[in-house]
């Protein structure tokens, strides 16, 4: 699996050119993709790289390659947007948000002008559903969202960072996790989540990437391209 997201990551290092604003996503197979950058500015290979994080993981990571950083106020757009996915169809629907970062991650999305997906063929699936769904939700009353939810089949669970300890987003949100199995229609559960009070946002990505990259064990790497 390891060589997998290896290959995938460095791979997409090749869409980086001179002179871009990075958006560097979250995650195992982005760290790849990340470290290549990172070693390709070292070279000389890559200039004049600013990159703007998805999440504080990721912005300490870039800082211990020497990767200038930006907040995404301080730029006008973001070039390229390279990040993982939990799950993918070919049609360029996916979840994400099993690293946490998901409200980074769709906030940097939305002003990123092309977005890449890395991931391993695994993760590529023809309905979404088996991955939790992530759903990030302001901490007061989020026991009766939790009820909600629970009410509503969806068999949530809240995120933990340790046995008893709840996991806390970079912005000070829990996280509940929908165990749903199968996701007959993504966007009208999309539109439900998003008009619930409470609910931060959720991990549903909709026709966001332009190009799914995906790799299998072996490290070979398959491109998908959305035609214009």
């Amino acid at each position: 699996m390891s060589l997998s997201k290896e290959a995938v990551g460095r791979k997409a290092a090749d869409y980086v050119e001179d002179g871009m604003v990075v958006g560097f996503g979250t995650g195992s197979t982005a760290y790849f993709f990340i470290d290549e950058v990172g070693k390709r500015i070292q070279a000389g290979e890559l200039k004049h790289i600013v990159g703007v994080a998805t999440s504080r993981q990721t912005l300490t990571q870039m800082q211990s390659l020497g990767i200038e950083s930006r907040s995404l106020d301080d730029v006008n757009f973001i070039d390229l947007l390279v990040d993982g996915a939990d799950e993918t169809t070919r049609d360029f629907n996916g979840i994400k948000g099993g690293g946490g970062a998901l409200l980074h991650e769709k906030i940097v999305a939305q002003n990123s002008r092309r977005i890449i997906w890395i991931v391993t063929e695994d993760k590529l699936v023809d309905t979404l559903g088996k991955f939790p769904l992530p759903v990030e939700i302001v901490q007061f009353g989020s026991w009766k969202l939790f009820r909600t939810f629970d009410q509503s089949g969806m068999n949530p669970t809240f995120r933990k960072s340790g046995q008893d300890t709840l996991f806390i987003t970079d912005s000070g949100n829990y996280i509940i996790d929908l165990n749903l199995d199968v996701i007959q229609n993504p966007h009208q559960l999309a539109f439900e989540l998003s008009n619930m009070v409470g609910v931060v946002e959720h991990g549903l990505f909709l026709n966001y990437p332009d190009v799914i990259l995906s790799s299998d064990a072996e490290g070979n790497v398959q491109e998908i391209t959305r035609s214009k």
